[in-house]
């Protein structure tokens, strides 16, 4: 059985890359952001740390196939990288910190391609986060200097915190009423989007999170690490993994529950 321990140590040297490249363009005066087709922004620090990572993958793992989000998939093969390199793109282009690389290794099996290791990697907080399968999720400086995670054992409603991004997908989606049934259950409700509310969940500060809408380079990742901290991964249909192009994440115990609010539909 490989133990993607190698593939892990990669990963943190991407995220070192891309982490300085990022850091020296963040609260840049003169950083060039520009609107995607779908009117979402791009800086010149996503494209930049994307093409970084791309380079050293391609001389790493010159056999592997690479999808990220600015320049979609080269390669095939049973091994794939998922790149986000600056998943909160919005936060990154108006000086909030609340921003990440996002680098996971997904592998083709029996259920399609799934990933094995996951990292993200914070430098703005000053935090990164990352796991590899059969191998626990891991939070701190390097792999060195790192404790284990574990999620909550939170097992009621009325106990749990629930993180989530923004309330306008889930009434784009008809969903809106039972996101908000969902929040009035919890003991406390916090909108700290994007990545964070799941590394979160893998730590056991937050019990509950969720996004009506995500690409799997928003996913993939943080799936991963998740589950090795203990948790539940899955989609809003229920389905295991980061491919269902939204997402549900908690510590096991309360999962069906906030999934039933979720997909009540009004």
């Amino acid at each position: 059985m490989p133990d993607y321990l190698d593939d892990l140590r990669l990963a943190h040297v991407l995220a070192d890359a891309a982490d300085a490249a990022t850091m020296a363009r963040f609260k840049a005066l003169d950083l060039k952001v520009e609107t995607k087709p779908d009117m979402t922004p791009v800086s010149e620090a996503d494209k930049a740390a994307e093409e970084l990572i791309r380079g050293q993958l391609q001389r790493a793992r010159p056999r592997d196939a690479i999808l990220g989000e600015e320049y979609g998939i080269t390669g095939t093969g049973p091994r794939r990288w998922v790149i986000d390199p600056i998943d909160g793109t919005k936060n990154y282009v108006r000086g909030v910190p609340v921003w990440a690389t996002l680098i996971s290794l997904m592998e083709a099996g029996e259920t399609g391609y799934q990933p094995v290791v996951g990292l993200v990697s914070a430098p703005a907080l000053g935090r990164r986060w990352w796991a590899a399968k059969d191998h626990g999720a891991f939070t701190g400086r390097s792999l060195t200097s790192a404790g284990r995670m574990h999620v909550s054992r939170v097992g009621s409603l009325a106990d749990a915190s629930f993180a989530y991004s923004s309330l306008s997908g889930w009434e784009e989606q008809g969903r809106l009423n039972g996101f908000l049934d969902l929040t009035r259950e919890v003991w406390r409700t916090r909108a700290y989007g994007d990545f964070w509310p799941y590394m979160m969940v893998a730590e056991g500060s937050v019990d509950l999170c969720a996004e009506p809408e995500l690409s799997l380079w928003d996913m993939a990742a943080n799936a991963i690490i998740v589950t090795e901290a203990g948790g539940s991964f899955t989609g809003l249909d229920g389905s295991p993994g980061p491919h269902s192009g939204n997402a549900a994440a908690s510590n096991g115990l309360l999962h069906d529950e906030m999934l039933g609010y979720l997909n009540q539909r009004h």
